[in-house]
């Protein structure tokens, strides 16, 4: 400052003093303070040029070299809570205002953005200033953090809730997912954490390298909870597929509520026809369930039911398919105790076991039991699907009409039924007839 410059101020002081007050116009006359007015959110005495309401005199003169001919009314923030409401009687108090701090955030004078803080909308900078930075830096962003919204979730100064948030956390995330909150309203089933627990057992409130903001990726978080299905799975043989993939759980399951059991999207066959319905998921491509089923006039008894897993373990399984009993996986098995146990389980578990029997099979001619020749044969042993579909045809018995899939071709069985028995002419064989009461006689040739 030069001469001149100090001689101007000091009489423009002079002249404010004789008039009996300060105010921003007198003071900003000069370079000295000109920029207390330029900023955009003014503070409001210094809007209404009224200094002396922060400010008091100590000395006549002003400026003094090296030294203040003006101070402070109060020191902060007793300075403060002159105008504004004093904080500090809720639960949580943000620690520079528990601190007394005001300064630490807002600026005395006037700032870039509202209430008087020196950021505009983009409140990031503020807030990293005091807390970690590395939740803003996340491959997956909350939205509000994204754009620095922070007080979207968080009140500045006080709170009754932990980690300074307007309202308990489920209410805080609501409040915007307004849709989930009317979905669950009308939900018949809900994710335990969800309906017990806060948002945030799950997901990071502001950050993530998970997609969902999920606090492990999947199905790692739904293991933690789910230790059964963790140990099953650690060790199973044939786990379902989806489950190893990005969206793992979550590929079947809904995660907060369903209308279904198991939090299943859909239905329970309506969920496996979604990928097992189409024909072109996979490599292979995965078997067209949907269009077996479709307009079949005999279905298996659980597909009747509209159930997949009475079957198949939706999540994995030691056996062939998925399927929760053993069952061979090449087309010819010869019967052994314990190899059949996925139908047996159901069907009648003495039904491969003896050659002649008059209770366990419908399928015999006399006492012949003709499951037992074509599946116990201990040279070609044929499993359950050479003959019979296990999903659904057109044929009683869920026997295929157009004949079961061997490698490139069909194998005709061309069965009749009858009241007493039936016949069939496939083509692994001659034709033959069989009769529970009256027993076709078929002599060996010579």
């Amino acid at each position: 400052m030069n001469r001149f410059t100090c001689q101007l101020c000091l009489t423009v002081c002079l002249i404010a003093l004789s008039l009996g007050s300060a105010s921003a116009q007198t003071c900003s006359v000069t370079s000295c303070h000109y920029s207390i007015i330029g900023y955009r959110e003014m503070h409001a005495p210094v809007k209404a040029k009224d200094c002396t309401a922060c400010h008091v005199q100590k000395n006549m003169v002003h400026p003094i070299l090296g030294g203040k001919s003006w101070d402070l009314v109060a020191k902060v923030p007793n300075l403060c809570v002159k105008c504004h409401t004093p904080f500090g009687k809720k639960n949580v108090v943000h620690p520079p205002v528990k601190e007394g701090e005001c300064l630490g955030c807002h600026k005395p004078h006037g700032g870039s953005g509202r209430f008087l803080l020196d950021v505009s909308e983009d409140q990031t900078d503020l807030c990293v200033g005091c807390h970690d930075s590395t939740p803003f830096k996340q491959k997956f962003m909350h939205g509000p953090v994204a754009v620095g919204s922070c007080t979207k979730c968080h009140a500045p100064h006080e709170a009754a809730e932990k980690a300074l948030l307007n309202a308990p956390v489920r209410n805080v995330c609501l409040t915007c997912h307004s849709n989930l909150a009317t979905s669950l309203k009308e939900a018949k089933i809900i994710h335990k954490p969800v309906g017990e627990g806060p948002c945030t057992v799950c997901h990071n409130p502001h950050g993530s390298s998970v997609n969902k903001l999920l606090k492990k990726k999947m199905p790692d978080i739904c293991l933690d909870c789910h230790v059964k299905m963790s140990k099953k799975l650690a060790g199973v043989k044939v786990p379902h597929k989806p489950i190893l993939q990005e969206s793992s759980c979550a590929s079947c399951h809904a995660p907060h509520y369903s209308q279904d059991k198991g939090l299943l999207p859909f239905s329970e066959m309506e969920t496996c026809l979604f990928c097992h319905g189409t024909g072109k998921l996979g490599t292979p491509p995965l078997r067209n369930i949907k269009k077996d089923l479709d307009k079949k006039k005999f279905l298996h008894g659980p597909i009747n039911k509209g159930e997949c897993k009475a079957c198949h373990d939706p999540h994995g399984s030691d056996n062939f398919r998925m399927l929760r009993g053993s069952y061979p996986a090449e087309i010819y098995v010869p019967y052994v105790d314990g190899i059949y146990g996925s139908c047996l389980g159901c069907h009648e578990k003495n039904l491969l076991k003896y050659a002649e029997t008059t209770i366990y099979t419908g399928f015999r001619n006399g006492n012949r039991n003709l499951h037992y020749v074509h599946v116990s044969n201990k040279r070609k042993g044929r499993t359950c699907r050479v003959c019979h579909e296990p999903h659904a045809s057109d044929g009683e018995k869920l026997i295929n009409k157009e004949g079961a899939k061997f490698g490139a071709w069909k194998i005709p069985v061309n069965f009749v039924i009858s009241p007493t028995g039936g016949s069939c002419a496939p083509g692994c064989h001659r034709a033959f007839k069989y009769d529970r009461k009256t027993p076709e006689i078929y002599k060996l040739k010579k």
